[in-house]
């Protein structure tokens, strides 16, 4: 029985010639289209389809000495990205971003200083060309040691770690978003609320918490500590959370929540405490994941808009691979309005 023959995989000549324009044309739309018009970058595109021609990575990262992928590295325990949506909602969001550049993202978990230093090491030998930096806390070493490597880095949220310098960075507006929960449950009617913030060395964490301090002094009440508890941004936390504000404030009617997470636990809190939501406690969450609408009552909540953060740590990311210089990008978030306030 004879082998098949077997066929020629395509080149950049063949795309070349069923495109109708010079190898130096189709190369420069693979590496990003600069200085192409868009017919003929249409027509290098097509021909790519009618192909089925397919970059040969490796030869491309001998020539350009990249390797024309991303790293999405979160310095988080394993368990917290499966357990918070907001992790994969925001993966999801960059990978897509990066496909239509037709850069492959690869997924890095390094929750322990033993894993954060593998994973430099792996960075910095140049296996990809830049990383989206997410949950990084105060103390946390990987932004610095990458940022002092050159590597281009974006982070989401706002950096905390002085040692990190001016560290590319897209976060959402924690603090005015907090601030526009406590003026609902203000509008609401309630006067002795509470919230559980969250991780006091996290950006989110400190942003939310000022946001509700200050708009409680904008209406002239009395900022009291013992309405103050601090979670994990889990679920077991807000429920800790919520207990221990009912044992100190039977009279608690409002509670702001510094993630939808742990809004979920506080609920559970409230329930099992025989408290009616909204009626004798208005709850409001932060971020507007999947954990807001399962709960029940569907939560009132911040959104964040999670769509364009995993866009805009994209562009940044690949303007700063590309040796530009970037700034901050902070964007809007929105009240949402469900059933708990």
């Amino acid at each position: 029985m004879s082998n098949p023959v077997r066929r020629r995989r395509p080149t950049i000549h063949d795309v070349a010639r069923e495109a109708g324009v010079s190898r130096g044309t189709v190369s420069r739309v693979l590496n990003g289209g600069h200085h192409v018009s868009p017919a003929a970058a249409e027509a290098v595109n097509s021909a790519i389809r009618r192909t089925g021609y397919v970059v040969n990575r490796h030869a491309r990262s001998l020539i350009t000495g990249r390797s024309g992928s991303a790293a999405f590295l979160l310095t988080e325990p394993q368990e917290r990205f499966f357990e918070d949506p907001n992790f994969n909602v925001l993966l999801r969001g960059c990978t897509q971003a990066l496909a239509a550049h037709d850069i492959p993202l690869l997924l890095m978990i390094a929750g322990s200083r033993d894993e954060q230093r593998r994973i430099v090491r792996y960075v910095t030998a140049g296996h990809v060309d830049g990383v989206l930096l997410v949950s990084s806390h105060t103390g946390d070493p990987v932004a610095a040691q990458l940022a002092r490597a050159g590597i281009p880095v974006v982070a989401c949220g706002k950096p905390m770690d002085p040692r990190a310098g001016r560290l590319a960075h897209v976060a959402a507006d924690d603090r005015e978003g907090a601030r526009e929960m406590v003026r609902h449950l203000l509008a609401a009617g309630r006067r002795r609320i509470g919230t559980i913030a969250g991780p006091q060395d996290t950006p989110g964490g400190v942003d939310r918490l000022a946001g509700f301090r200050e708009v409680l002094a904008e209406a002239g009440l009395p900022f009291d500590e013992s309405l103050v508890e601090t979670g994990d941004y889990g679920r077991a936390s807000g429920a800790a959370g919520a207990r221990a504000l009912l044992a100190r404030h039977p009279d608690l009617d409002g509670l702001f929540v510094a993630s939808d997470l742990m809004a979920r636990g506080a609920l559970e809190a409230l329930a099992g405490a025989g408290r009616s939501v909204p009626d004798q406690v208005a709850v409001g969450g932060f971020d507007d994941s999947a954990a807001a609408l399962a709960s029940a009552p569907a939560l009132t909540t911040v959104r964040q808009p999670w769509d364009r953060i995993s866009q805009e740590m994209v562009r940044v990311l690949l303007a700063r691979i590309a040796g530009e210089d970037t700034s901050a990008v902070i964007l809007p978030t929105e009240l949402v309005v469900r059933d708990t306030a």
